[in-house]
């Protein structure tokens, strides 16, 4: 075990994959240099111009050439480096992508990774800023994952790399720099598995990406209250884990649901309907929701902090549970 950044440790799932697999390939703008957060670095001057292709400025153009490469046998990682941009794209990933293998009977594997980074950085403002991860949540044949750390990041990319299904894979910029134990060699985490971050007794806050790190300050807070937060990380987003989410509301009768993106239609809401569903019996209080408000990224700082949920915003939802 070494400590890695998410950086680092996305860089060597990648690292370790294409020289597992030589159908593994990755295509992106300026891929070859790293990319925009060094998630390719180095892997240019290993595997040459054939494997990692630097593309034109053109997301639609990248995306359909991740599904022809794929619909042909190759396994492409395409990288779109602000997740705001994936709007370009979007016909390629919904209407091919997403569908070509159950319209063509499973005649056809898509063997496709897009990863791309998501959230509020550095007051990037409105354009570069976008947590839109509840997109791909709403198209079935797309797999969505969200890592909120270095290990899982590893694990759960390789899983994806190795998967015959498309998936989405977004990684929070705040948690690109932040260092976790990492395994050296290869391992895979299973899509499709939350994890609990934090045991707890009073509140389950399900949190996504960034937020979990959020919620892991807000429990210590909170548990100088008294109060216990039990803190699950879905991991995968799509399909979603709802098993380990109910379970865990089971035993605590509350629950908090925090993301990074808007509140409005966001995952949160999913989530909490489904707890509403199929856990109401063992409610004690409503479910609530964190989220950022329904407006644009700002860009002043000022505003960019107000704007951005966090471990703040889970205390005071799960006070709310108490008032």
């Amino acid at each position: 075990m070494t400590n890695k950044t998410m950086t680092a440790a996305i860089n060597e799932a990648i690292d370790q994959e294409m020289s597992r697999d030589d159908r593994v390939f990755v295509a992106g703008e300026d891929v070859r240099v790293g990319g925009p957060f060094g998630t390719e670095a180095g892997l240019h001057a290993k595997y040459g111009d054939k494997r990692i292709l630097n593309t034109a400025i053109s997301e639609l153009a990248l995306t359909g050439i991740g599904v022809g490469a794929a619909a042909v046998g190759l396994r492409p990682i395409i990288e779109i480096m602000i997740m705001d941009f994936v709007a370009v794209g979007m016909d390629q990933i919904v209407n091919q992508m997403a569908k070509m293998k159950y319209m063509l009977g499973g005649q056809a594997t898509l063997p496709i990774v897009v990863t791309t980074h998501a959230g509020i950085d550095s007051s990037s403002a409105a354009q570069h800023s976008g947590s839109l991860e509840a997109w791909f949540c709403h198209v079935p044949g797309l797999k969505v994952v969200m890592p909120s750390n270095a290990y899982d990041a590893k694990g759960l990319l390789t899983a994806s790399i190795r998967d015959d299904n498309p998936v989405i894979f977004i990684s929070n910029k705040r948690c690109m720099a932040s260092i976790t134990e990492v395994p050296d060699e290869p391992y895979v985490l299973p899509l499709g598995v939350a994890e609990v971050k934090r045991s707890g007794t009073d509140v389950t806050v399900v949190a996504l990406g960034r937020l979990v790190v959020d919620a892991l300050t807000a429990a210590e807070e909170l548990a100088k209250e008294g109060i216990s937060l039990e803190v699950v990380d879905p991991r995968t987003l799509s399909p979603m884990d709802m098993t380990t989410i109910l379970t865990s509301v089971q035993k605590t009768s509350r629950a908090v649901v925090a993301h990074e993106a808007v509140r409005n239609c966001g995952i949160g809401a999913e989530i909490a309907a489904t707890i509403a569903d199929e856990a109401f019996d063992f409610l004690d209080a409503p479910v609530k929701r964190v989220g950022a408000p329904f407006t644009p990224v700002p860009f002043a700082p000022a505003l960019e902090k107000e704007y951005l949920p966090g471990a703040k915003e889970i205390v005071d939802a799960v006070r709310s549970l108490y008032a």
